[in-house]
């Protein structure tokens, strides 16, 4: 079986689905792995590391995308490429499936078997292939660092001998993934840290961080299967706003990551809330890429608002630590190769009824076969 990797398309991706160890580690189980020439550049991974790690580099990229078995990407290829994939292809990748239906058909009629890397199940099996939370997790890390470089002040208290700095004050947003690792890393450096989520049940991993969490009487919530909060009413949103105000206006950091799994990421800090925060605030909006969490964040700008709070848009936050980020991906994405490996035929097999494959098989026999995705595009459900 040959595992090809072609060079991603976006300009602001930075990050490759395919290290020098994760190579070796497919040669090793008995594939062969063709890599686009210049692939991994941008986070400082030579093409002399990959053929030293057992992997064959390419110039014609017509060449790699016809002639895989299996193809590895970060993001979703370009509508334009399909047609040169092989019949058949197993295609894994991050792909947006609710937001890209023209993409996803034209996946399915060139008999592509697509996997989204987003619908992977949060399920114990499925953990080590969890590439949302492997990100996430580098995210939260990346936002309090940055946030940190832009405010005008220090995060830990300090005794000096002109006085005592008290620490600053971090709000996070959202405690998943990336909203944990944003509070142990604010911790770490020293700041006063608090946060909210819709969900109380995560309450204790808040305070087991040692981070204050604010409780906010929202009525009925919950989460997912996906393990994701649950979309909330109006009246609800705004009680949440409303509680969250006075957080706000006493940060100096705060740290957005609210997002909904398949749809727009929530407002959740609005102009009025931005209007009441200290001048020098700087705000992270992490979900800026999928809607945005806070009135006025711009994607890839940092806007500066007359109050004097800056509010950073940046796209593609894991890629600003790319290196380690790449790691983490091609893990995961080796875990899933390896689960499906037939050792004794040097190939994958797809099994459409492991939970797994049910869960983020997109396309396969030039169909859309994935329910929750055929319900969203209001399809009937496959027949057995």
């Amino acid at each position: 079986m040959r595992i090809g990797v072609p060079k991603e398309t976006d300009p602001y991706e930075t990050r490759v689905a395919l290290t020098p160890d994760a190579a070796a580690r497919y040669v090793k189980l008995g594939a062969e792995v063709h890599v686009e020439k210049g692939l991994a550049e941008r986070c400082h991974f030579a093409d002399s590391a990959y053929t030293d790690a057992g992997a064959t580099i390419v110039d014609d990229r017509e060449q790699l995308l016809k002639g895989s078995d299996v193809l590895l990407r970060v993001r979703k290829p370009d509508i334009a490429e399909v047609e040169k994939l092989a019949k058949g292809v197993i295609h894994i990748s991050y792909l947006d499936p609710f937001h890209n239906r023209e993409l996803v058909e034209a996946l399915a009629k060139a008999g592509v078997q697509t996997i989204s890397m987003e619908m992977v199940p949060r399920t114990t099996r499925a953990q080590k292939m969890d590439a949302l939370s492997s990100q996430h997790s580098l995210a939260g890390y990346y936002m309090v660092v940055l946030a940190a470089e832009r405010l005008s002040k220090v995060l830990p208290m300090m005794t000096t001998p002109s006085g005592t700095i008290q620490p600053a004050r971090v709000f996070v947003i959202g405690a998943g993934v990336a909203g944990l690792q944003a509070i142990a890393t604010a911790k770490r450096l020293g700041a006063r840290v608090e946060a909210f989520d819709t969900r109380p049940v995560v309450k204790e991993q808040v305070e087991s961080l040692g981070a204050r969490f604010l409780e906010i009487d929202l009525g009925e919530t919950g989460e997912s299967d996906q393990g994701y909060a649950k979309e909330l009413t109006e009246e609800q949103k705004q009680r949440q706003r409303e509680g969250m105000a006075k957080a706000c206006s006493m940060a100096d950091i705060v740290i957005t990551t609210a997002q909904l799994f398949g749809r727009p990421a929530p407002v959740v800090v609005t102009n009025y809330m931005v209007a009441g925060m200290k001048p020098g605030a700087v705000v992270v909006d992490y979900a800026v890429e999928s809607g945005g969490n806070v009135e006025g964040s711009k994607l890839g700008e940092e806007v500066i608002t007359s109050n004097g709070v800056r509010i950073i848009g940046m796209h593609n936050y894991p890629g600003q630590v790319a290196t380690d980020a790449s790691r983490m991906y091609a893990n995961n994405l080796y875990n899933m190769i390896r689960e499906f490996w037939s050792d004794e035929n040097k190939a994958v097999t797809l099994d459409p009824n492991d939970e797994i494959v049910s869960g983020c098989l997109i396309t396969r026999d030039g169909e859309i076969v994935n329910e929750m995705i055929r319900k969203t595009y209001g399809l009937e459900e496959v027949t057995a």
